[in-house]
């Protein structure tokens, strides 16, 4: 090529970035990898801050050799911790303890538009999330508002969606108060995440510092919150519940207790959201005692609802719990555990092709994949492993 065509060649190229709307690398970074245009499946990991911590991770992931690849890297707010994506699939919200502003002393809610070819993130605005210690973002399944939880702030913190996928300034929050029979970890609330019914009437708060899990009447037409007729559930005295799932079928409920290493099955009244303690079940093998150097941290149920999997932290027992749902009155039997190949396990995902569990290990900067049997609900390591460091929560999104 003559130098009068490579120089053409450049000028050309440089017109067609800026025609294409090329973000500003000081806020997204995108590092090549074998991931293309044509990749389906995406992997979200966020992170905590650190110094080799970049932000919020964006993978292609190749289903037939369970393995993820690198396309990209958003860089704009540093320990992007927790990440939900709304029901359309359009958008993605993330939260980060990176103060908004100069001016505002808390951290912030972004919102992100997803590339609906290539998984890729476009920053769309941000928000103060109105609370320290940002712990869980989650989106009312009807795609109208974002719940953050604020953990050292013991509220939580709704948003409304706007069209282009936009977060309003704060519409209501809720501010818990009280303590529990822990003197190290429940002298205050502390809200660790939430999570609303299928039909979004109903919010579910897990308040590790208070030993409750508050229960929110949302009105659909302004996002304010009440407390429902029945408006707590409250767990077992120095259980500190963590997060919160519920079954597809409606009727039951499940909450990881993270101080005792437990899991609390429950029923749920569909008419009123009301909680009923069903049974709680050990996290560890047999013979296995929890000591305070556990703790109990994520949970989802498989997509066919036949399985439960709860991780543990800590103690020499990082691992997924396995439990069998019982379809009927929803208590669990021990199928398994399955050590997660690395340190921390704070959070994982279960795909929801039912084939893959993601896990990421925080202290082993990693994220981990495991095949699923689908019959058994166990767990068999793939021999692939992702390095991301300091990862603390695994997010699927499958494109049509």
């Amino acid at each position: 090529m003559s130098k009068l065509s490579t120089l053409s060649f450049v000028f050309l190229m440089s017109i067609a970035m800026i025609l294409s709307g090329c973000a500003d690398e000081s806020e997204i970074n995108q590092t090549d990898g074998s991931g293309t245009a044509d990749d389906k499946e995406i992997i979200y990991v966020g992170t905590f801050a650190g110094e080799e911590s970049e932000g919020l991770y964006v993978y292609a992931f190749d289903r037939e050799n369970g393995a993820m690849s690198h396309i990209q890297t958003v860089t704009n707010r540093p320990g992007p911790n927790f990440q939900a994506i709304h029901p359309t699939k359009q958008y993605l919200f993330s939260v980060s303890g990176d103060r908004f502003s100069e001016n505002e002393p808390y951290g912030t809610l972004s919102a992100y538009r997803i590339d609906q070819e290539t998984g890729m993130l476009e920053l769309i605005n941000e928000q103060s999330v109105q609370g320290r210690g940002t712990a869980h973002v989650s989106v009312d399944p009807l795609g109208e508002f974002v719940y953050v939880s604020n953990y050292s702030e013991g509220n939580v913190v709704v948003f409304r969606i706007g069209e282009d996928g936009s977060v309003s300034e704060a519409v209501d929050s809720a501010a818990h108060e009280g303590s529990s029979v822990n003197e190290r970890r429940q002298r205050a609330a502390h809200v660790h995440s939430v999570i609303p019914s299928a039909d979004g009437r109903f919010i579910y708060v897990s308040d590790l510092g208070i030993d409750q899990i508050k229960i929110y009447e949302v009105n659909r037409d302004s996002g304010k919150l009440a407390p429902a007729q029945i408006p707590y559930f409250g767990n077992e005295p120095g259980a500190g519940p963590r997060h919160f799932v519920i079954h597809e079928n409606g009727r039951f409920a499940y909450s990881v207790e993270e101080l005792t290493v437990t899991v609390a099955a429950l029923q749920v009244d569909p008419d009123t959201g009301a909680l009923e303690q069903i049974e709680r079940y050990s996290l560890l093998p047999e013979g296995v005692e929890p000591d305070d150097s556990m703790s109990g941290a994520d949970l989802h149920i498989s997509p066919d609802g036949r399985f439960l999997y709860v991780s543990n932290r800590g103690g020499g027992q990082d691992l997924i719990a396995i439990f069998e749902i019982n379809t009927e009155n929803g208590e669990l039997s021990v199928a398994g555990h399955e050590p997660t190949r690395g340190v921390h396990p704070r959070n994982f995902m279960v795909d929801e092709k039912g084939e893959f569990l993601l896990v990421a290990n925080r202290d082993g900067d990693h994220v981990v994949i495991f095949r699923r049997d689908r019959e058994t609900g166990l767990l068999a390591f793939t021999g692939n492993e992702t390095r991301v460091p300091v990862a603390v929560c695994v997010t699927q999104l499958i494109l049509d």
